[in-house]
């Protein structure tokens, strides 16, 4: 999933609020179950031909310097 920042005054003003940086252009998220299929899926010969594609691909428009991954857990409240 990609989720693109929206050309928004309520960015401006969140971010000049709280003395923050500038957003990013957007987010792409992937979504596991658990843990654990995750790291098995990491493991498959299919999703290490899948993240050679996408690194490739990543690699016309996202820099990697300026950027960050993170691992997060979904909680509903």
């Amino acid at each position: 999933m990609q989720s693109h920042t929206l050309d928004s005054p309520l960015n401006d003003g969140m971010r000049e609020s709280r003395g923050m940086l500038p957003e990013y252009d957007g987010v792409a998220e992937v979504w596991f179950d658990s843990k654990e299929d995750l790291m098995e899926a990491m493991g498959s010969a299919e999703m290490q031909q899948l993240s050679a594609a996408l690194l490739e691909d990543e690699g016309k428009f996202v820099d990697h310097s300026k950027s960050c991954a993170f691992i997060v857990r979904e909680q509903e409240f």
